[in-house]
């Protein structure tokens, strides 16, 4: 049977889609392999890796008829990227094997039975959906996806914290040592639903999403989450946990303030950076009326000294910090001043963007 006739880029695109969460090594073999169901022209790709689906269709030819098998997807995929981009490919099916024909080259593949695959058992109960265009739930995850967690033992914080409340979709992360909040409206009112999207979950959206004004609809079960855009749907478990309290994080009265430029203070942040060491990443930051300084040094004795000139009338501070996590907001903003607030050299810091009153970004100081 022929399973699909289609062109390279047309079968490479919707396989791309899906084959993002597939683990090369996986204690179930089947895990590694990309579903196909058929149904006359139309082929549904899904894979799986027991805690995220993802699913798209497409029209890709093919004689009439059902059919459904599994196949290496990773395999799949190399091989159609090694074939040129106008290739018409033929995808046939004999004695539980999948043949790849493409001009002159020819490739057999092994299966697996479709109906072994395991599929994500949906939740029933899922809350009321609502909708954002997808650049702007992609742009709520630049802003925050960074300052997650990474294999912390509080796993609530492996994650970003979705939160939709009456017209207002708020993103939070936070690893400990800083915190990230993005905020954006939406069209109307829906009852407050909190969920912890997890890290891989986050990062896989952040990949798919499109920058345009098509929506993405999304719906929040009591363990599950359900996306649906530009013809895909995604399903994932969420991470259970108490989130914390991020309003109690972010500083309200801070009486020092300086507005700057974003992209001068980067430069000067990352080419201080090239004097810290892999284990100790802390810049010193001196704050005073007209100048912000910046300085770095290492176990070798080597230094870096930067310089900014500021509008600045406020205390003279000086406090440490991560270069890294200063370097993470301002890399991930577009815009062209940031706003900088602080108490003193022990308290953390306020990171906003003058336009736009949704971002707020805040950093533990360290002791340098």
């Amino acid at each position: 049977m022929i399973v699909l006739k289609a062109p390279q880029q047309a079968l490479l695109g919707a396989l791309q889609a899906v084959a993002g969460i597939v683990e090369r090594r996986h204690t179930l073999p089947i895990l590694a392999n990309v579903l196909l169901r058929k149904n006359g022209p139309t082929i549904e790709l899904t894979t799986s890796d027991l805690e995220i689906q993802v699913r798209t269709k497409a029209e890709l030819g093919g004689d009439g008829g059902t059919y459904g098998t599994t196949v290496g997807a990773r395999k799949l995929i190399d091989i159609l990227r090694s074939l040129p981009d106008d290739q018409l490919i033929t995808l046939s099916s004999a004695q539980n094997k999948l043949t790849l024909q493409a001009g002159k080259s020819r490739f057999t593949l092994q299966t697996l039975p479709a109906e072994d695959f395991p599929l994500v058992n949906e939740a029933a109960d899922y809350g009321p959906s609502f909708a954002v265009p997808q650049k702007t739930l992609k742009h709520l995850i630049n802003q925050v996806h960074f300052a997650m967690a990474v294999h912390d033992i509080r796993y609530y914080l492996n994650g970003i914290l979705f939160v939709a409340e009456g017209k207002t979709l708020t993103l939070v992360a936070t690893d400990g040592h800083r915190l990230g909040l993005a905020q954006a409206q939406l069209e109307s009112d829906i009852p407050k639903q909190e969920v912890i999207l997890p890290r891989k979950t986050v990062l896989e959206l952040q990949r798919l999403l499109r920058d345009e004004d098509t929506p993405i609809e999304l719906r929040f079960a009591g363990n599950q989450a359900k996306f649906a855009f530009s013809g895909m749907e995604f399903v994932t478990k969420l991470v259970e946990g108490k989130f914390p309290d991020y309003n109690r994080v972010i500083p309200k009265n801070h009486k020092n303030a300086v507005v700057l430029g974003r992209a001068p203070l980067l430069a000067s942040l990352q080419r201080a950076a090239i004097m810290t060491s892999e284990k100790f990443k802390g810049v010193r930051v001196n704050v005073e009326p007209g100048t912000l300084r910046i300085a770095a040094s290492n176990a070798e004795q080597e230094e870096a000294k930067e310089e900014l000139e500021i509008d600045y009338n406020g205390d003279a501070i000086e406090i440490g910090f991560n270069v890294t996590y200063l370097i993470d907001a301002l890399a991930n903003l577009n815009q062209e001043m940031v706003k900088v607030e602080l108490q003193d050299g022990n308290s953390s810091a306020l990171i906003t963007v003058p336009e736009q009153a949704g971002f707020k970004y805040v950093v533990m100081p360290m002791r340098i």
